[in-house]
């Protein structure tokens, strides 16, 4: 399938995942869906290989997988994503080990591989999830690991587009708002309050930002804050 673009997206079994998988189609990419829970569809342009992120030998496999069915990586989406909110002082060593495990391991090997077969190309895009905590801190949420990983996705995000822009790969993030990812019924109230504008974002408005950056080759180095006005202020 010569010129057909090729997408892996991380944590793509459900929520904001599941709904990459749809619009990077609607794109007209093949996707290569990896999670530690997917199962195989019917449609022959989405790969999916189950694994977990953290282990080194997913990486290996999702990207070896992606080159192998269909050539390339055009993109890479780090989906994948935990979140624990704590006081700082009761995060216990599981909380930090498997925080940090999937927000910033799972992040760095995938990576390294998409890159590597992204200079092979000479061109890709990579595109990290991270959180409006991270660079605007409040006081009803704790969230001191969400902070130290998504902050240092956000910091890794920017040298990546700087290291790579005469090379033809551009990197960009999402920074999130609380996402209606399921049906959080009984805090939709309070947590629509922490926006400015008043509601939980959709999955819709966290596709539409990544697809925005998937199509603006001028884009690099951005944190696309998808938050409802949460980071400008209150």
């Amino acid at each position: 399938m010569p010129g057909k673009k090729v997408a892996i997206i991380t944590g793509a079994s459900q929520g904001i995942g599941a709904a990459l998988v749809a619009g990077y189609r609607k794109l007209g990419y093949a996707v290569v869906a990896t999670s530690r829970s997917i199962a195989p569809g019917a449609d022959p342009d989405v790969l999916a290989v189950r694994g977990d992120v953290v282990d080194p030998a997913t990486a290996a496999r999702v990207t070896a997988a992606a080159i192998e069915r269909f050539g390339r990586i055009d993109t890479l989406v780090n989906n994948a994503g935990l979140f624990i909110a704590k006081p700082f002082t009761e995060y216990t060593r599981d909380d930090y080990e498997v925080v940090t495990g999937v927000n910033l391991t799972g992040f760095f090997r995938i990576t390294q591989l998409a890159v590597e077969q992204m200079l092979r190309q000479g061109s890709g895009h990579l595109v990290q999830i991270s959180s409006s905590l991270a660079d605007h801190a409040d006081a009803s949420v704790n969230s001191v690991l969400a902070s130290l990983t998504k902050g240092g996705l956000q910091s890794a995000t920017k040298a990546l587009a700087i290291e790579y822009a005469a090379r033809g790969i551009r990197s960009n993030a999402v920074a999130l708002g609380v996402i209606k990812t399921s049906d959080p019924a009984a805090y939709e109230d309070s947590l629509a309050r922490l926006h400015p504008l008043g509601r939980l974002g959709e999955i819709s408005d966290v596709v539409d930002a990544i697809l925005y950056l998937e199509n603006a080759p001028f884009v690099t180095g951005e944190i696309l804050h998808v938050d409802g006005g949460r980071s400008a202020g209150h």
